[in-house]
């Protein structure tokens, strides 16, 4: 009986082995991201609504901007209507996670390409680029970066803007807001002496009101891109992404576009 339960045991450990080594069991393979958009018929796009001209609400509350209209050719080459857009709201501080845990399809929102980023996220190829500017009250006497010492300059939390004037001005107070809108009201009532970011994003400001100033000198060449999720589950879309700005940069639509929204 002893060696009938021994040979068993060893049965046992071989059929724990067996199933182990050789029945290994099926690898989990994510959806393919453009077959799922393709089959639900819309595209969900991450989008800052409260950066006019890139992204807002207009009075009927449907967004707009030169991201909005982005989307919606990119919804038009992928599934042949512009409208086949679902727009959910990001900021700064939670466009890339949302994007990462899958939560969007994508995200369109200003988005500067950075090596740090690209290690979290995947990006399409650029659709424009931006340069680092200051905003000031127009009565200011500030002329460039190097006066800002022992100043007071907003910037909006999460956006590149924040880390680069740690670089360029050291010795500057930054300031921190959650938004574009909440930055240039507190430009406006003395809270803050400049307010720093993209030239596309501040320029609406200044053509707007004639109560601020944007300073002429860029401090930064910066790539816009559109973020996905860092997978192989992206790499179809990324194609289609990166092969409908090319085409939109052929036709000269993305300078439509952008003399419609940026004014420039």
């Amino acid at each position: 009986m002893k060696k009938l339960g021994i040979v068993f045991i060893i049965l046992f450990i071989c059929l724990v082995i067996f199933h182990l080594l050789v029945i290994q069991p099926k690898k989990y393979v994510e959806e393919d991201l453009y077959d799922k958009i393709i089959e639900r018929g819309t595209i969900k796009v991450g989008i800052n609504t409260d950066s006019k001209p890139f992204g807002f609400y207009d009075k009927d509350w449907n967004v707009q901007g030169y991201d909005a209209d982005l989307a919606r050719y990119i919804a038009q080459y992928i599934l042949k209507s512009p409208n086949a857009v679902e727009f959910y709201p990001v900021t700064p501080a939670n466009r890339i996670l949302k994007v990462s845990t899958g939560e969007l399809d994508m995200v369109i929102a200003t988005m500067t390409i950075t090596p740090q980023r690209k290690d979290i996220i995947k990006f399409s190829i650029p659709y424009d680029y931006a340069g680092q500017a200051l905003l000031v009250r127009s009565n200011s006497k500030i002329t460039s970066i190097a006066d800002l010492a022992g100043l007071n300059v907003g910037v909006v939390f999460g956006t590149t803007a924040e880390k680069n004037m740690l670089t360029l001005a050291p010795t500057s107070t930054i300031i921190g807001f959650r938004n574009y809108h909440v930055a240039y009201e507190a430009l406006k009532q003395g809270k803050i002496d400049a307010l720093t970011s993209d030239d596309t994003i501040l320029s609406t400001f200044a053509y707007d009101d004639k109560d601020v100033k944007l300073l002429p000198k860029r401090y930064s060449k910066e790539p816009y891109g559109i973020a996905l999720k860092k997978s192989k589950s992206t790499k179809k879309l990324k194609e289609n992404i990166d092969f409908a700005i090319k085409d939109m940069q052929r036709k000269n639509i993305i300078t439509r576009i952008r003399r419609k929204w940026l004014k420039l």
